[in-house]
């Protein structure tokens, strides 16, 4: 058993142990009260009379793990009704009973006093409120019933978080695969047309950087997070075969603080967006066109941006222009950092796209 778990044992075995010492502490102050009102006790000891209570708390204590035995054995379910509550009923009855019994024979015992009258005595001193012992019994089972309500909850929280990382997962493998079939596609066109060219020294380069490219993500195939270091490395592999599909028409200006290179973000946070920076914003240009990439951590905060200098969304809304990649980088952020996530576009027409993202800074 490891130091977390022992200390998660002691201290529910702690509170478990000090309801019971309140429990015994508010008897003993309900009897002492209740005892002081009446003229014919005179005066009160409060220790005498904390001592019998604290003793029926302690019972109930050690009664506490037979009653939830009682409970799964005879449990209050659907179909089982009347025969649970006729054998709880019962239940709480004999215990009451035995308990007050075994106290009278217990206190003639103590003081020496004869057996010959037990049985008067224990009926002209049965009062009212020796009925709070069955109340005792019932409590334990509502207990019983609330700990096991809880312990359902929890494990449909985990199941719930389990499930919900299995969907991040299947959702980070549609990315790729969404990735794969078209870029590839692309690249090896592109190879083609430099074969057809007989420019063989640059195919070679391109097929190199492919290969680097898919060893990068195969190696990370089941990573959920990395930093933003790992990320600019595969984006650089990525944007080596993009320079030479685009030749002059495409520039890249990165610039990431060294602070925010450390940075852990989601798997494939950037690469779509600088596709689409590339696809929607360099593409469509007649002459050449930059693709900015910028990061930087303030206020406890990671910034990254994506910046093309392309035609802009034009005109419509803004949010039917995102497209696909835009719209799954959405929903991841929101889907594993809630409202700490942002994710926002700006775009001006004629001068290009902005997409910036905000997230907590994890190192």
């Amino acid at each position: 058993m490891n130091a977390l778990a022992m200390h998660n044992r002691w201290t529910r075995s702690a509170a478990v142990f000090a309801g019971w010492v309140f429990l015994g502490l508010v008897l003993s102050i309900e009897v002492y009260f209740n005892s002081r009102v009446n003229a014919a006790w005179g005066t009160v000891d409060f220790v005498e009379v904390a001592i019998p209570q604290f003793g029926r708390a302690c019972m109930w204590a050690l009664m506490a793990p037979l009653i939830l035995r009682l409970r799964d054995r005879m449990p209050l379910s659907r179909g089982r009704w009347v025969g649970g509550v006729a054998f709880h009923c019962a239940m709480s009855f004999v215990v009451m009973a035995t308990y007050y019994l075994g106290r009278m024979a217990a206190y003639m015992i103590f003081f020496d006093e004869p057996f010959d009258n037990f049985w008067p005595v224990a009926l002209n001193s049965f009062y009212g409120r020796n009925i709070i012992d069955m109340a005792y019994y019932w409590a334990v089972l509502a207990f019983g019933y609330s700990l096991e309500i809880y312990r359902r909850y929890k494990n449909e929280e985990l199941k719930a978080a389990q499930l919900e990382a299995r969907l991040i997962e299947a959702e980070l493998k549609a990315l790729r695969e969404q990735l794969r079939p078209h870029f590839l596609f692309n690249t090896l066109n592109t190879i083609a047309v430099l074969v057809r060219e007989e420019k063989n020294d640059d195919a070679v380069n391109l097929i190199a950087r492919l290969s680097s490219l898919l060893r990068i993500s195969l190696d990370n195939n089941r990573v959920h997070e990395v930093t933003v270091r790992q990320e600019m490395d595969f984006l650089e592999s990525y944007l080596d075969i993009q320079r030479v599909r685009f030749s002059d028409r495409l520039r890249v200006d990165i610039a990431i603080e060294p602070e925010a290179m450390a940075a852990r973000i989601p798997n494939l946070l950037l690469q779509p967006l600088v596709e689409n920076a590339i696809v929607h914003g360099i593409a469509p240009k007649i002459g050449p066109g930059c693709v900015e990439v910028r990061g930087h951590v303030a206020a406890g905060q990671l910034h990254l941006e994506v910046r093309d200098d392309g035609p802009g969304l034009g005109d419509g809304t803004k949010r039917a222009k995102e497209g696909v990649g835009l719209t799954n980088t959405r929903e991841r952020l929101a889907k594993i950092y809630g409202a700490h996530g942002q994710l926002s576009l700006r775009s001006e027409p004629g001068r290009g796209v902005a997409v910036q993202i905000i997230l907590p800074c994890r190192v």
